[in-house]
């Protein structure tokens, strides 16, 4: 199979298949990370003002741009709303922050972060100081701030707009009242959570899906990552399956993993600040057939970012699909 380079979205624009994850890169490696990135063949960097680096990354951008390294027409950025600038007044001066932060025009991409909103004043949080759980501003619908998120486009500091972590009942309900159909979902993605009925959604209704945490989020010790997990498994890039496809093309599990997703149709944005790893996860491998059966066979099924725990709510509804199972699992260990 041809290993595709870019997707076009709904807009008529094209993403690339593939870019630098920035969630949980710290200030000080962010910037070089970016910067690796695309001085190597990248051209698609994906931010969120909650990840709290993006000034950092601007810099760099303006530094790049400059010395002639990548134009900005020649770049794709994301970035994404956070749950606290959900109300319809605060939607577009959280756009513009970001644009300061990252000295840009515009975006390529824009994402409702969460389909929660959470109190204005926790700002760039979860939730307030001395609090267990968020604020919620259930006055808020998603419908409220999707109707601030297509002005934007208007305006053009937006080039397109869409959603994250929603599932697809989620989706169902958007797509009712949206005069602007969302062009991206970006939700927890990888073999152990493929998540084909979403895919399949996004596809039937025009919609590309980026996949966040593609390598299964390989910073999970293997004692935290079996809370996750449906049953006794190793972690994603140690998973035998992956490893056969690997050694079959003489490349890296992660390679597998991402060249896996691109072969789906999804958008893939692995995160790494080191330059080695940051190089292989950009040179996609070819799959056949055979290959992408063997991943698919893979029985394991897990999400790593438990947002439940931090939201107090089950976010996730019916994608959770594995959840009867890891309950059974979590009831059986006592």
């Amino acid at each position: 199979m041809t290993v595709p380079k870019h997707f076009k979205l709904n807009t008529g624009a094209l993403m690339p298949s593939y870019g630098l994850g920035t969630w949980l890169s710290e200030p000080g490696e962010v910037g070089q990370a970016v910067e690796i990135a695309l001085r190597n063949g990248y051209n698609h960097i994906d931010g969120a003002a909650i990840y709290q680096n993006e000034p950092e990354i601007g810099q760099v951008l303006t530094r790049l741009f400059n010395d002639g390294v990548i134009k900005r027409e020649d770049l794709f950025y994301t970035s994404k709303l956070w749950n606290s600038f959900h109300r319809q007044d605060a939607v577009e001066p959280a756009l513009d922050s970001t644009l300061k932060d990252l000295q840009l025009k515009y975006l390529d991409l824009y994402l409702m972060h969460w389909p929660v909103a959470i109190a204005r004043d926790i700002g760039l949080g979860f939730k307030r100081e001395g609090e267990n759980t968020p604020a919620f501003d259930d006055e808020v619908t998603v419908k409220d701030t999707w109707g601030a998120m297509e002005k934007l486009v208007d305006t053009g500091k937006a080039r397109a707009i869409g959603v994250s972590n929603f599932s697809v009942a989620e989706l169902k309900d958007l797509l009712t009242y949206a005069k602007i159909k969302p062009a991206v979902n970006q939700v927890e993605c990888h073999p152990y959570l493929p998540q084909p009925d979403l895919v399949q959604f996004c596809k039937d209704n025009g919609i590309i899906v980026t996949a966040y945490s593609p390598l299964g989020n390989p910073g999970f010790s293997k004692q935290d990552l079996l809370k996750h997990l449906t049953d006794v498994a190793p972690p994603v890039l140690e998973c035998p399956e992956i490893l056969k496809v690997a050694e079959k093309h003489q490349c890296s599990a992660g390679q597998v993993c991402i060249s896996w997703q691109v072969h789906r149709g999804v958008v893939v944005i692995p995160k790494s600040v080191k330059e080695n790893r940051i190089k292989e996860n950009g040179t996609l491998v070819a799959l056949d057939d055979d290959d992408m059966a063997m991943i698919r066979s893979i029985k394991t099924r897990g999400r790593f970012l438990d947002i439940e725990r931090v939201f107090g709510r089950d976010v996730f509804g019916e994608e959770r699909k594995y959840g009867a199972d890891l309950e059974a699992k979590r009831a059986h260990e006592g």
